[in-house]
């Protein structure tokens, strides 16, 4: 099992979110697998201040998964079953598997990729 972060995920856990950080700290407790893809990590990467500094010691403990030509053409192949338009939500339900948690603030798209992808993943919503 895996704890896979969105960008609502990690802006919540950047600014110091109580159940994020808890569910973050049971993962990293249990050597559980922190993951994301490269585009999520765009999205929130900002590279300034306090709160990025945060932000990289966070996403040190994650397996951070490239967005290639395999996973965008999964990633386009899955929001044509849904009507999405998101890639990176795509991808990142992509880059989970069955049992894995989600960290997000997206849960009604993530569910509905989810669904698409046939897989069976828990949604945390912070």
């Amino acid at each position: 099992m895996a704890l896979v972060i969105d960008a609502g995920g990690w802006i919540a856990l950047e600014r110091g979110n109580a159940n994020a950080r808890a569910r973050y700290a049971l993962a990293i407790a249990t050597h559980e697998r922190v993951v994301t893809h490269g585009g999520i990590v765009g999205q929130v990467w900002r590279a300034r201040g306090a709160r990025q500094a945060r932000l990289a010691h966070l996403l040190a403990a994650a397996v951070v998964e490239p967005v290639d030509d395999a996973l965008g053409r999964r990633a386009g192949a899955l929001l044509a079953r849904t009507g999405g338009r998101d890639v990176l939500d795509a991808a990142l339900v992509l880059v989970a598997t069955d049992g894995d948690e989600i960290l997000t603030s997206d849960p009604a798209d993530l569910a509905q990729l989810a669904a698409a992808a046939e897989l069976t993943v828990d949604l945390i919503v912070v």
